[in-house]
């Protein structure tokens, strides 16, 4: 459906005149609007986006460069929060329809090449789009907040850069007919964690020369992993975070509360050698997930209701990379089961696995007993299982398939 808004107009104080402001346009010579313009007003004058209206976690966004050099291009402008939340802008006219397919695909990239990155990875990348030595992201970053701590900020970065927390960024100088499809594209070809805004930024010329630039948030939506993830017969998979009950059932509130209080006090015992392995946010589900450092690959934690018991599998998308290092490590599994060590299994030739039945999950020492066995499960599959998953998958990708 086509979405244009009447252009703004200017009453005169003394006349009473009613004036309508010339939406600008690109121009040959030069006074118009160009995706430069736009990029430029974007990084100079971020307030100009209502992104407390897309998603206020992002709030406070501090522009760092533009034209931040990726793998798969130049990210129009880079900004991020004091919290370590990266936000990428792409800046696009309208008025080219190749213009509106290319910018879907060039974001969703530039997303999924950041979330292979670290903070050392942007810290780098910006040193060189800057000409700057040191770390002048973490400079510009405490300019805006004096009291950001070094560590938690590159820990919160890499953190997010790896879960594909972001927040991605449309901005156009005018809506056109079908630029509403982006989302549902964006929503059906996701992988990634994010939230997504659309921003409209015309700009009209005022009488004296001045310019108005009138943003409008288009759309805007929070983002969930949604990939189908295979399970094995048996488990349990429900994802739950992110999304909001038309109705209310008491019953299942009540649940929710308690399997996000779980999760909430297993996490705060969680001790993990790797270093570099982020932890989940507590789920309000049965299941909760460590990313691997391959995309569409996580070791999966459950719980369940029925029969009581707590477990853990490493899962992956079919079809990607990461189904390829699952299968490879599946086939070494003799090779690794003593290493990982407990009652852990392979499930139809696939699912590296492990489980312990336990008695109500409600009985504090039970809770505790359950809690010590999922760390040192976890523990192990990530020291173990994570290293080999990376390999694999750089074997598979070096082999061009």
């Amino acid at each position: 459906m086509e979405r244009q808004h009447s252009v703004p107009i200017l009453l005169s104080s003394s006349s009473g005149a009613a004036q309508p402001l010339e939406h600008l346009t690109e121009r040959a010579s030069g006074d118009g609007v160009s995706e430069a313009f736009i990029r430029n007003l974007v990084h100079e004058h971020p307030a100009c986006l209502p992104i407390t209206e897309i998603d206020a976690m992002f709030s406070g966004t501090v522009p760092i460069c533009t034209e931040l050099n990726t793998p798969a291009g130049p990210i129009d402008v880079f900004m991020v929060t004091p919290s370590g939340l990266p936000v990428l802008v792409e800046c696009k006219l309208w008025r080219n329809p190749e213009a509106r397919r290319e910018v879907v695909s060039q974001i969703l990239d530039y997303a999924k090449e950041l979330s292979r990155w670290s903070s050392a990875d942007v810290q780098r990348e910006v040193s060189n789009r800057l000409k700057r030595d040191g770390n002048p992201l973490l400079d510009i970053v405490r300019v805006a907040d004096p009291a950001v701590d070094e560590q938690s900020f590159h820990d919160a970065l890499t953190a997010n850069l790896r879960r594909g927390r972001f927040l991605l960024l449309i901005v156009g100088d005018g809506i056109r007919e079908g630029v509403e499809a982006i989302a549902e594209y964006l929503q059906v070809h996701a992988g990634l964690h994010f939230s997504l805004g659309l921003v409209e930024l015309p700009i009209y010329l005022m009488p004296n020369g001045d310019r108005l630039v009138a943003p409008r948030v288009l759309v805007r939506t929070v983002l969930v992993t949604r990939n189908v993830v295979a399970v094995p017969e048996g488990y349990t998979l429900e994802l739950t975070e992110g999304e909001e009950e038309e109705e209310i059932d008491p019953e299942q509130t009540a649940r929710a509360d308690e399997l996000q209080r779980f999760w909430s006090e297993f996490l705060k015992v969680l001790k993990l050698d790797d270093p570099e392995q982020p932890k989940p946010k507590p789920s309000r589900g049965y299941n909760i997930f460590f990313p691997l450092p391959v995309p569409n690959s996580w070791i999966s934690m459950y719980r369940t209701l029925a029969s009581p018991s707590v477990g853990l599998f490493l899962t992956s998308t079919k079809n990607t990379p990461g189904r390829y290092a699952m299968e490879a490590i599946a086939g070494d599994f003799d090779a690794i089961k003593d290493q990982i060590g407990g009652t852990v299994r392979l499930d139809k030739g696939l699912w590296i696995s492990d489980s312990l039945r336990v008695e109500s999950l409600d009985q504090p020492e039970v809770r505790q007993r359950a809690f010590s066995w999922l760390a040192e499960r976890v523990n192990t599959f990530v020291r173990v299982l994570r290293p080999r998953i990376r390999s694999a998958a750089a074997d598979y990708q070096s082999r061009g398939e």
